[in-house]
C-alpha cells in the first residue's frame, strides 16, 4: 500500500461534453449511492483496507476504465452471483453509465468515480478475481508511455489485489500497447494465456463503442487473457 500522505499526478481525463439535463440528474441523484465509501484520500487519509462484506461474499471482479459502462452492465447483468466494481475518473463516462443503472434493475455493481489507484491501496490482497481492462488510453506518444497502465507502477498494485489463478483481461487496438502488456504484465507475476484477433474475442464479450469506432477506422482489436500466478 502507499504512503498515507503520498499525492499523484492524473493525467487523463476527467470532464468531456456538456452534460444533458437528466445526466446531470443522474450524478446528482445516483453518483452517491452506488460509489464506494472509504476508498478517497479525503474519506480514508490513513489508507485503512476496505471492509467488503457490501459484495455479500460474492466473488468480486473489477473493470478499469469502464468508458460508457456498456460492458460492465453486459458484465454484471450475465452473472448475477458476483459483484462487479467500475473505476472510472471521466465524469461523461460515469453519468452514461448511471444512465444505464437507472432501473434499478442491476445490484451487483458499485462505483470509484476516480483513480483506480487510489482502490487499490485500500482493497484487501487477494480479493479479485476477475479483472478487465478494455481499450485503456493507448498514450500514443514514447514519452508518455510511462502513464499506461500496464507499467509496473499500476500493475504490482494490481497483482497484490488479485487471488491466485485471477484472471486479467485486456482489449486493446493499439500494436504497441500490445507489446507493452506482454512485456510487462509477465514481469507483475501474471501468465499469458491467450492472444487472439478480431473475430476472436471471449465468449462473453461485448463489443463497445470504442471497438467499433476502432473497427470503422480500420484498426484490429487484440486480446489478450493473463492469469495471475
Amino acid at each position: 500500500m502507499s504512503e498515507a500522505g503520498e499525492r499523484r499526478n492524473f493525467y487523463g481525463r476527467i470532464h468531456g461534453k456538456t452534460l444533458r439535463a437528466q445526466q446531470k440528474a443522474d450524478l446528482e441523484t445516483g453518483l452517491s449511492a452506488l460509489s464506494l465509501k472509504g476508498v478517497t484520500r479525503e474519506e480514508n487519509p490513513e489508507r485503512a483496507t476496505l471492509d467488503l462484506s457490501f459484495t455479500g461474499g460474492r466473488p468480486l471482479w473489477l473493470e478499469v476504465g469502464f468508458g460508457g459502462g456498456e460492458h460492465l452492465v453486459h458484465m454484471a447483468s450475465r452473472n448475477p452471483d458476483i459483484f462487479l466494481i467500475g473505476c472510472e475518473p471521466f465524469v461523461n463516462g460515469i453519468a452514461m453509465l448511471l444512465g444505464k443503472l437507472r432501473d434499478g434493475q442491476i445490484t451487483n455493481v458499485a462505483i470509484h468515480p476516480g483513480d483506480v489507484r487510489d482502490l487499490f491501496d485500500v482493497l484487501p490482497d487477494g480479493c479479485l478475481q476477475k479483472v478487465f481492462l478494455n481499450y485503456p488510453d493507448p498514450w500514443p506518444k514514447a514519452r508518455h508511455h510511462r502513464r499506461r497502465f500496464v507499467t509496473q507502477g499500476y500493475l504490482t498494485a494490481l497483482a497484490r489485489c488479485c487471488a491466485p489463478g485471477a484472471e486479467f483481461r485486456v482489449a486493446t487496438d493499439i500494436p504497441d500497447y500490445v507489446r507493452q502488456t506482454l512485456e510487462e504484465v509477465p514481469q507483475a507475476g501474471f501468465k499469458l494465456v491467450s492472444q487472439t484477433g478480431q473475430g476472436e474475442a471471449w465468449s462473453d464479450w461485448l463489443s463497445t463503442r470504442y471497438e467499433q469506432k476502432a473497427l470503422r477506422e480500420g484498426r484490429e482489436p487484440h486480446y489478450l487473457t493473463f492469469r495471475r500466478g
